[in-house]
């Protein structure tokens, strides 16, 4: 079966030899607006009529609009663009399929949250603080202020690839894992609670890790009722999107100390302005966005596709389809 593939994705000569490499059997079309970015929205592309497969961030009303489109894979984990009604329902209204690339980054996020919540416990991030400025030898205070992870609580906001693999990685830990999603169904080791017990899980949970991705139903889901039942002192790290949090809501669960600590890579406006008062917030710590960051990130994502291309002209099921 050979195929029409079409691309916006830039990529480095290595790896778009491995791209031309793994579709050899087919026909490779690249846009003329190519982006590096897998956060970048597509641009309408001439070409795109001509494929029977899109890989990269294609625009979402041209897939709609192709009469050809068989199979959409994003090079990215979110995809919000397409999760409406509209792009959803009309892939499945002529058995097109829709997938996103969530195993690539679900490991480095996972990672990344908890690494943060290692610096956090054994206040790495206050002594480097020292390090740079007075050299203090705080020797009693951080000693007794250092926390185990061993048997504290944590609530997911959000269940997909992200929190299954920081479930696994915290399993050694004998930590206490709720989490909350649209399918109440039972996981190993995870207690999955519904929308209507959320508030009651916050006031227990010592960390409150959020990884929703950005659609209508999730946008300033953090805000300040929610924030208000959590735990006094409670620990909230956001790697999911930053529309989902109600900002000015965090910054005055932050200074009032509702919120002990936060851990934020994501925001609603990225990159975050220097005048943007979280730089200065009390124990607020910034990444740039670069949770789901990996050295290989460009490899992983053109593997994923090649092996789902190998699933999809096979019948076979495929990783991370949406649709």
């Amino acid at each position: 079966m050979s195929l029409t593939i079409w691309s916006n994705a830039k990529f480095s000569d290595p790896v778009t030899r491995m791209l031309v490499e793994g579709t050899r059997d087919h026909t490779l079309l690249f846009s003329e607006h190519a982006t590096a970015s897998v956060l970048a929205a597509g641009k309408p592309d001439s070409k795109f009529a001509l494929a029977d497969i899109a890989f990269g961030q294609p625009e979402p009303s041209q897939c709609l609009a192709s009469g050809k489109m068989r199979w959409v894979e994003v090079t990215s984990a979110g995809y919000t663009r397409y999760d409406t009604p509209e792009f959803q329902e009309g892939f499945r209204a002529r058995g097109s399929a829709f997938s996103n690339v969530s195993q690539v980054f679900a490991d480095p996020c996972a990672q990344h949250l908890l690494a943060q919540m290692l610096a956090f416990g054994r206040r790495l991030l206050p002594s480097y603080k020292d390090q740079l400025t007075n050299r203090g030898w705080e020797y009693t205070q951080r000693r007794y202020d250092s926390r185990l992870l061993t048997g504290q609580s944590v609530l997911l906001l959000g269940y997909g690839a992200i929190g299954r693999r920081l479930a696994e990685l915290l399993a050694p830990f004998g930590m206490k894992i709720s989490a909350v999603r649209r399918q109440v169904r039972s996981e190993l080791g995870v207690r999955i609670i519904s929308e209507e017990s959320v508030s009651s899980a916050l006031g227990e949970a010592d960390h409150v890790i959020n990884i929703l991705p950005d659609n209508a139903s999730t946008r300033h889901y953090v805000n300040a009722r929610r924030l208000s039942c959590c735990k006094p002192g409670a620990r909230f790290y956001n790697v999911g999107r930053g529309t989902t949090v109600d900002e000015p809501a965090l910054l005055e669960a932050l200074r009032s100390g509702r919120i002990g600590e936060a851990y934020l890579d994501v925001f609603e406006t990225e990159p975050l302005p220097a005048s943007s008062p979280f730089w200065e917030a009390p124990n607020c710590y910034i990444t740039p966005h670069t949770g789901g960051g990996r050295h290989d990130q460009d490899e992983a994502i053109v593997a994923h596709f090649l092996k789902n291309l190998e699933a999809f002209i096979h019948g076979q099921p495929m990783v991370d389809r949406v649709v």
